[in-house]
């Protein structure tokens, strides 16, 4: 299988291989992080349409936009088209280079305002706002979708046809209705059906946490790239893997005990210094609990290390857990723990 060539407005991408944008998860740290591995491209945490509401600390934060990696791509959601069409000037004035609209996210509180996937039930709304935000920018919008509302209404194929008459350049599609949530199993037919609908590029997403079934979703879909949310968590080296069996290697060796140690103290540092230490100690304990599930016999390390409330406490127990003997520590490995069903779900 050759590497998908993945263009999105004027920017071609160094890998077909982007980063999901999931609110509390992919944030300014995780983001540079996945890049250095990799990814083709990252995209900001879903930030309200409402700019009244950006000078929250919440908000700031995930407007703190990665202006030196190119291209700077900035998600929002709303359901008013002139509210929306305003937050993407406003994303531009501060540096983005791609406006990505959500219509994907589930969340209650999100779709009882009728905003991101419950947009999806409203046609000539979704028409409306796709509409008012092109026109109000001179940078490329893509959107996020899901393949429908409910398994009854699975009209991916009708919204994805109206984004592209709309000016859309790209599209991400989630292969769940809004009613399943991450329920289930991704459709990755309605994906493929979304695709043969539209000339633009089409990014599969929903499930891919594997390399196995980042290829197979691939042949599946007939997709010009995949998006990844659950499977960089804790493995944000998975861009980089998938690059490497797409060009020709067949055997991937694991990360070394010394570069994952490298690299989850890097990553915690820059959260650390990114929220300050009250916070930043609280925003890793989950990430660290990510990659304790892809490690072997490493309980009693998690349960030690997101129960501590200072900053050096969490790099002393991560540099000596992972500077101990290797029995017993098996670094990249996806490991089902005994007892365990499968690995946390955050939504991608």
């Amino acid at each position: 299988m050759q590497l998908p060539t993945l263009r999105i407005g004027p920017y071609t991408l160094d890998s077909p291989f982007v980063l999901a944008p999931m609110a509390g998860v992919t944030d300014k740290p995780f983001r540079a992080l996945c890049r250095r591995f990799g990814a083709g491209m990252t995209t900001s945490e879903m930030t309200t349409a409402d700019t009244s509401l950006w000078q929250t600390a919440k908000s700031r934060q995930r407007l703190d936009l990665d202006l030196q990696a190119e291209p700077v791509a900035v998600q929002i959601a709303g359901s008013d088209a002139a509210q929306m069409a305003t937050a993407a000037q406003a994303c531009v004035a501060r540096g983005a280079q791609i406006i990505d609209i959500n219509m994907g996210c589930p969340a209650k509180k999100v779709c009882r305002k009728l905003a991101g996937s419950a947009l999806l039930q409203d046609e000539a709304l979704v028409r409306s706002i796709l509409t008012a935000v092109v026109a109000a920018v001179d940078v490329p919008v893509t959107l996020k979708f899901r393949t429908g509302w409910d398994p009854e209404h699975r009209n991916g194929p009708t919204i994805a046809r109206i984004a592209e008459d709309a000016g859309i350049v790209a599209l991400a599609v989630h292969g769940r209705t809004r009613a399943c949530r991450y329920r289930g199993s991704a459709e990755y037919d309605t994906i493929a059906q979304i695709k043969q609908a539209v000339g633009i590029p089409v990014i599969a997403n929903g499930d891919i946490t594997s390399i196995e079934k980042s290829l197979e979703v691939l042949q599946l879909t007939n997709a010009d790239g995949l998006m990844i949310g659950r499977g960089a968590q804790g493995r944000p080296w998975i861009f980089r893997e998938l690059k490497q069996r797409l060009t020709g290697g067949n055997k991937i060796p694991p990360v070394a005990k010394k570069e994952l140690r490298d690299i989850m103290l890097d990553h915690l540092n820059e959260l650390h210094r990114f929220y300050g230490e009250q916070t930043g100690v609280r925003v890793a304990r989950k990430h660290l609990t990510w990659y304790c599930e892809k490690l072997v016999n490493a309980d009693e390390f998690r349960h030690r290390v997101v129960r501590v409330d200072s900053a050096s406490e969490q790099i002393r127990l991560t540099r000596e857990y992972l500077d101990e003997s290797d029995e017993g520590i098996t670094a990249a490995r996806f490991v089902q723990r005994r007892g365990e069903g499968s690995v946390h779900r955050t939504g991608d």
